[in-house]
């Protein structure tokens, strides 16, 4: 069966460097760092200090003060990156193609940080001093239903929990929905804030987050031999996905192509990778496949890359093993070490610069990338961007519980 082509016509951010694509897109460039003290609450006693916080947002931009205040910052950073990409696109929702526009919107947490405030709160003033709209907000699958609410969209509304991987998996459900013809444009993303007391204490005693509480800008180093965990990160990006024939009868403008991708599962354990990056290695092998790609003909990578001791290893065994020989010629990107990790955002937040690097002919840096790992010894573009035209991009996504997914983005090219 030949399957549609699906292409990308929109896109909008929300992150820790920039509150739109082209802020992001500088900022990225310049190798800023989004990585600062905590100021979401007050993290003096804490023994991890530092997170990538997205500064300056203003959710009344995109919706009434009332709305704002009745679902989570996460749901706010949702309706936001969805409406900078439907005004991207181009693409107006009406009564007529409503039921063939859906959305894909995915998360790690959701509104998990609302869980930690109404806890506190009732413990301390009692139950009826809880909204009526705590489980709303916290419930994950709120990021998309709140685009369909607020958008008026009424076709399918997915919601992918998959941990780190979960931007990614968005893709996935984008790739299903539109080949099997179920919409003809899809509202496509990741999102995340759960920037927590709970969620920072956790994972700093698991041992997972960077210890560099007094140099926050250089925490977050993937590749690096003196890595020493990622930085917790908030925000996310959004895209809009719709089929080729679609896009070309509304005379959309197309930045890329999404060629296609796939999913597996470690099967090893919770939080680590599975040894020498096997898992990943068939995700990647098989989005080629899917993709209708050889392995020689990638030409860039828009990496995990978390800065952790297991991941950024395995991550670069799976790419050896999945690319054999070619590894060595392909530039890797890694956008968290300038926005830390953002865990549910994370894949989409790389799947921006992947398709922007392909749309510009620019590869972003690795920041931070002083002293590469022996064991990490492929090409991390250190230093400047790099002035190249790459036709094939992979987009990796690998989560807690071994969950691994990797999308395919074409240059588009007509």
């Amino acid at each position: 069966m030949e399957w549609p082509r699906l292409v990308v016509t929109g896109m909008g951010a929300i992150t820790p460097i920039g509150l739109n694509v082209e802020t992001f897109w500088d900022q990225l460039l310049k190798k800023t760092s989004g990585v600062g003290r905590i100021t979401t609450f007050d993290p003096t006693d804490m023994p991890i200090r530092i997170a990538a916080e997205v500064k300056g947002f203003d959710a009344i931009q995109y919706m009434r003060r009332k709305e704002a205040r009745r679902i989570s910052r996460a749901a706010q950073f949702a309706v936001a990156i969805a409406q900078q990409a439907l005004e991207d696109s181009g693409y107006e929702i009406t009564a007529e193609n409503c039921t063939r526009t859906g959305v894909a919107m995915s998360t790690g947490g959701g509104g998990i940080t609302d869980v930690e405030k109404a806890t506190l709160l009732m413990h301390k003033k009692g139950p009826r001093s809880l909204s009526p709209f705590v489980v709303p907000n916290i419930m994950p699958n709120a990021v998309s239903c709140q685009i369909s609410i607020k958008k008026g969209i009424k076709g399918p509304v997915v919601t992918s929990v998959a941990a780190c991987a979960s931007g990614n998996y968005a893709f996935m459900d984008a790739l299903r929905m539109l080949r099997l013809g179920e919409a003809d444009v899809l509202v496509v993303g990741g999102v995340e804030s759960t920037i927590s007391e709970v969620a920072i204490a956790s994972l700093a005693r698991s041992g997972a987050l960077s210890t560099r509480n007094d140099d926050p800008e250089h925490a977050s180093r993937p590749f690096d031999r003196d890595r020493d965990g990622f930085v917790f990160g908030e925000g996310g990006a959004a895209f809009i996905v719709e089929t080729e024939t679609h896009a070309r009868q509304r005379g959309a403008h197309i930045y890329a192509e999404l060629a296609g991708g796939a999913i597996t599962a470690d099967a090893y354990h919770i939080t680590a990778p599975s040894p020498g990056g096997e898992g990943a290695a068939r995700a990647i092998r098989n989005a080629l496949v899917n993709a209708h790609v050889r392995p020689e003909e990638v030409d860039l990578i828009s990496a995990h890359a978390t800065s952790t001791i297991l991941n950024d290893v395995s991550e670069t065994a799976a790419i050896k093993t999945a690319l054999s020989a070619h590894a060595y010629d392909v530039p890797i990107t890694a956008t968290k070490s300038m926005v830390g990790h953002l865990l549910g955002g994370a894949g989409a937040v790389a799947a921006l610069a992947a398709v922007l690097a392909l749309h510009r002919g620019v590869i972003p840096p690795t920041a931070n990338l002083e002293n590469p790992d022996p064991q990490c010894d492929l090409d991390y573009v250190p230093g400047d961007p790099r002035q190249k035209q790459a036709n094939v991009a992979l987009v990796h996504g690998f989560g807690f519980g071994g969950q691994n997914a990797v999308i395919v983005f074409r240059r588009w090219q007509g």
